[in-house]
């Protein structure tokens, strides 16, 4: 299976997701919408092909995917992992890959939807954190869950709650990729 990994950040996932040597998987792709992002340093270390492509240069979404979307055919792509990838995506990539577009999210879904799902969870109080991994459909953070790992935490530390959270999703990502490429094989 040939899959593309799409991130906007440092790229902490994405690395996971490289250096887990799932069976079956050759990731063929790192797609980023932000040039200068730390993900393309930690690709082009890893030998894995870049697309480095800001929305900004296109007069609309649906011409941003189409790009993407025309690269992602060219290198024969079978599915999507989302790991950090900050911009919702639109019907011209959903459309193309639904059902194969997974994503993993820094809380239990359907818990916490959004960009800042830490913050929210650390300042509503709650004890029990976790991540969530799921294949998306047309709405924030929705779709089907496909693993979720939870811990509980009674201190009072944000900063400690995301590394605990960074250290899950290093772990759960790879786990579920390996059994969603089991489930589609």
């Amino acid at each position: 299976m040939r899959a593309a990994i799409f991130a906007s950040g440092s790229g902490t996932n994405f690395e996971a997701l490289v250096n887990a040597h799932i069976s079956g998987l050759e990731i063929v792709l790192m797609v980023c919408d932000k040039p200068g992002a730390k993900v393309i340093e930690r690709a082009n270390r890893l030998g894995v092909e870049t697309l480095v492509i800001s929305p900004r240069s296109f007069d609309s979404k649906a011409a941003y995917e189409t790009a993407i979307l025309n690269r992602l055919r060219n290198l024969k792509v079978d599915f999507i992992c989302l790991a950090g990838y900050m911009r919702i995506i639109g019907d011209t990539l959903y459309d193309a890959y639904a059902g194969r577009i997974l994503n993993i999210h820094p809380a239990l879904l359907p818990s916490f939807k959004g960009a800042h799902a830490i913050d929210d969870a650390f300042n509503f109080g709650v004890k029990v954190f976790g991540v969530t991994v799921h294949l998306i459909d047309l709405t924030i953070d929705g779709g089907t869950i496909l693993a979720q790992r939870a811990f509980e935490y009674n201190g009072n530390d944000r900063d400690e709650v995301e590394a605990r959270i960074h250290e899950i999703e290093h772990i759960l990502y790879p786990e579920a990729v390996t059994k969603f490429i089991k489930s589609i094989q």
